[in-house]
């Protein structure tokens, strides 16, 4: 890969990053499932008008519709589970656990999967970032007490379970005869009748809203959901699916640094160790097996 194509794949896991430390200053004015779900239905109106615009239909080929229903419901646990995590752990914590997607990804696949058996890199790749997982759940510092809780801790390592069951119903169900921009249109419309419904069970919409909040709102929407996505597309059109899969490693990273350059987290050597761990491991996970070819980890935006 060259130097811009690194420099941009950088840039763009840096803004993953990002992502959910706005996610977690929003949730300070806005009630997490309830702002999970306005998020989506930002999101599904700018995939909407970006298909439009594109020419495409809506038109979904049989046998896809209750694929879309479940996809739909598995992406709102997915977001519920990583809104909540935010809300009641430290950004540091959560980008870690949350992006050891490619680990449970990996394994359901070896079973689930044709073709995507293990080969001892990756094997040991997931033992790496199994065990970086297990320590950041685990090890909890004093002086991470009152930031950090066991069960945003959980909420996280959720939400990237259901972040890899989202990855193996598009690859595994006739939604892979989709274009990716319809996919993501799918889990986003899908998913806000499950959001808001789940919301009523989550206490008051609003909470401390202020301006900030807002701009940060549109952020999420526009940046993330909708730029970040294209962007992303327009990648994978330029660079091999592999090649631009790999620079997953740097987000749980960019997360911990994030964390505590702009809320000002305590970063603990466990919390380091952890995050390396995932790193390395997610680095052999991508690694192709010999005489194969890699596999796409999904990015989630």
């Amino acid at each position: 890969m060259d130097g811009a194509g690194a420099g941009a794949l950088i840039a763009f896991a840096l803004l993953l990053a990002f992502n959910q430390v706005a996610i977690k200053i929003v949730n300070e004015g806005l009630q997490p499932v309830f702002f999970a779900a306005l998020r989506s239905v930002g999101g599904a109106i700018c995939m909407g008008l970006w298909i439009r615009l594109r020419g495409h239909r809506f038109e979904l080929p049989p046998g896809t519709l209750k694929w879309g229903v479940a996809i739909g419901a598995v992406f709102a646990v997915e977001f519920i589970a990583l809104f909540v995590a935010l809300d009641l752990t430290t950004v540091t914590r959560t980008s870690v656990i949350f992006y050891s997607m490619p680990l449970w990804l990996a394994v359901a696949a070896h079973f689930l999967l044709p073709g995507e058996k293990m080969h001892k890199a990756k094997a040991v790749g997931l033992l790496l970032a199994f065990a970086g997982v297990a320590w950041a759940i685990i090890m909890r510092g004093a002086e991470e007490r009152g930031t950090a809780s066991l069960i945003g801790d959980l909420a996280a390592l959720v939400g990237a379970w259901g972040w890899a069951a989202v990855a193996l119903i598009v690859r595994a169900t006739p939604l892979k005869q989709l274009r990716p921009e319809m996919q993501n249109f799918l889990q986003l419309a899908l998913s806000i009748p499950f959001l808001f419904i789940a919301s009523l069970f989550f206490g008051p919409f609003i909470r401390d809203l202020v301006p900030l909040h807002g701009f940060l709102f549109l952020f999420q929407v526009f940046a993330i959901v909708s730029f970040g996505f294209m962007f992303w597309m327009w990648l994978l059109t330029i660079y091999r699916a592999a090649e631009v899969a790999a620079f997953s490693f740097l987000s749980p990273l960019f997360g911990i640094l994030l964390g505590w350059l702009i809320l000002g987290e305590r970063v603990t050597a466990p919390i380091l160790l952890a995050g390396g761990l995932v790193a390395a491991g997610l680095l052999l996970i991508n690694r192709p097996a010999p005489g194969g070819k890699k596999a796409q980890v999904p990015q989630k935006v």
